[in-house]
């Protein structure tokens, strides 16, 4: 453990933006499972409403910094394509 105030500081900061973070990507990954989810039954519409919610997901967390924007470009491409897919 650190002995400086500073550094003790510093660890418990840490750990507060490694947890809000980790929180972050969780509900990421929910929203894409729901897209996910939504093609494999088939339903277009339920797809299509949930790419919505997964890019406004994926665009918060960028915003806040968890994701580079390009990780987030390149999971709403792959989102919108394997959407755009189905009949």
């Amino acid at each position: 453990m650190a002995n400086i105030k500073s550094a003790k500081k510093r660890v418990l900061v840490s750990q507060v933006r490694a947890d809000r973070n980790k929180a972050i990507k969780t509900r990421v990954k929910t929203y894409v499972k729901k897209v996910y989810a939504a093609i494999e039954s088939g339903d277009k519409a339920a797809a299509q409403e949930a790419l919505r919610q997964a890019e406004t997901e994926l665009t918060k967390a960028t915003s806040k910094g968890v994701y580079h924007k390009n990780t987030t470009s390149r999971k709403v491409s792959r989102l919108s394509k394997a959407v755009n897919a189905m009949a």
